[in-house]
């Protein structure tokens, strides 16, 4: 894998972008919006600044999606701005790529600088990966840093040493309860939610320590865009670690196996060196939570899917880890496009072996 320029850390006072990337969710509940802008400012001790389109009516957004691009343009361009963070998902920013020309990716790669953000945000870390930048596969400013109750802790240590510092990060930590109790966007009780103890990762294939460097997203998005010309070339997966997650949609297993043959046919699977597998996304009713037996068994379908396809593809030396902590879960790890990981399967350790930023 090509190596990414990482961009320079955050400090305390600094000013950052929030971006409106896919749907306008942050325009059309600012009760909820202005609760996790409070909550980031006052966590980090920095300052959050709305680009034009950043609160714009969804349907505007929805019709313009040249409105939402030319934000990120000016997010990255304005010397002021020493990062960049979406609001929310969606399901659209795929459609930016038909505004986007040579000059947009020479922007990004000649403004280097933290951009953060998952789910339908998978689209815009490609991006900043094809003009050879490293971006961060976080939470957004409306789905983990505005948890109900206050920031995780977990997120904000997280994020700290992640961002705010140049150290080598070392050994990535296990949350020990997620927050599992779904929750109405217009609700204005802002009250923590239920959470549960969290299952250990799961060691699931893998005999010894392998090492490479950090690519991937959410599954459905990856899918939207495979083809794209955004879309990695072959070499680009050499020895890389694929981290996938999946949507609030609970995308059945059977799907998950779909979409890693077609990784197979294109010679991806046999290109890297293991899969980080987050617990699958989707949060649950009252009713759905007292039958935990029954939706945590469908987790271990998952588990046997990646297993089944691996050796498909004659990949039973893939080291592979599920339920861990990051994606449509929270709270989430963020995850650096292209930081070289390694995974020991022995030790039950997954390390990043380097600084996420300069």
């Amino acid at each position: 894998m090509k190596q990414l320029i990482k961009p320079k850390a955050l400090q305390k006072g600094d000013t950052i972008a929030v971006v409106s990337l896919s749907w306008g969710g942050a325009g059309q509940f600012l009760d909820y919006y202005h609760c996790a802008k409070k909550q980031f400012e006052t966590a980090f001790d920095v300052k959050l600044i709305e680009m034009s389109h950043t609160l714009s009516d969804p349907r505007v957004l929805s019709e313009h999606p040249e409105y939402r691009l030319d934000d990120l343009m000016q997010a990255f361009l304005d010397p002021n701005v020493k990062a960049i963070l979406t609001t929310i998902g969606g399901d659209d920013t795929i459609r930016l790529l038909s505004f986007m020309t040579d000059d947009h990716f020479q922007v990004i790669q000649s403004h280097p600088k933290i951009f953060m953000g998952m789910s339908d945000t998978t689209v815009n870390h490609f991006m900043c990966y094809k003009a050879g930048i490293s971006s961060f596969y976080s939470p957004s400013l409306m789905f983990g840093y505005a948890e109900f109750g206050g920031i995780p802790d977990f997120i904000i240590q997280n994020t700290k040493k992640t961002l705010f510092t140049t150290q080598n990060i070392g050994n990535l930590p296990e949350s020990s309860q997620y927050i599992i109790e779904s929750f109405d966007w217009g609700m204005t009780d802002f009250s923590p939610r239920q959470r549960m103890l969290s299952p250990k990762w799961k060691y699931i294939q893998g005999t010894h320590p392998v090492q490479g460097r950090l690519l991937g997203g959410c599954m459905e998005v990856l899918s939207m865009m495979n083809g794209s010309n955004i879309w990695p070339i072959g070499s680009d997966w050499d020895n890389a670690i694929l981290f996938l997650e999946t949507s609030e949609e609970r995308q059945p297993p059977s799907q998950l196996k779909y979409f890693l043959r077609n990784l197979g046919s294109q010679g991806i699977l046999n290109r890297i060196k293991g899969i980080l597998f987050a617990r699958p996304g989707g949060e649950f009713s009252e009713k759905e939570v007292l039958e935990q037996e029954k939706w945590l068994n469908q987790y271990s379908q998952f588990d046997e899917v990646l297993l089944q396809v691996a050796k498909e593809y004659n990949r039973m030396d893939l080291c592979i880890v599920t339920h861990m902590d990051f994606g449509h879960t929270v709270p989430q790890l963020i995850l650096p496009m292209g930081m070289l990981t390694k995974i020991d399967p022995i030790r039950q350790r997954i390390s990043f072996l380097e600084r996420a930023v300069e």
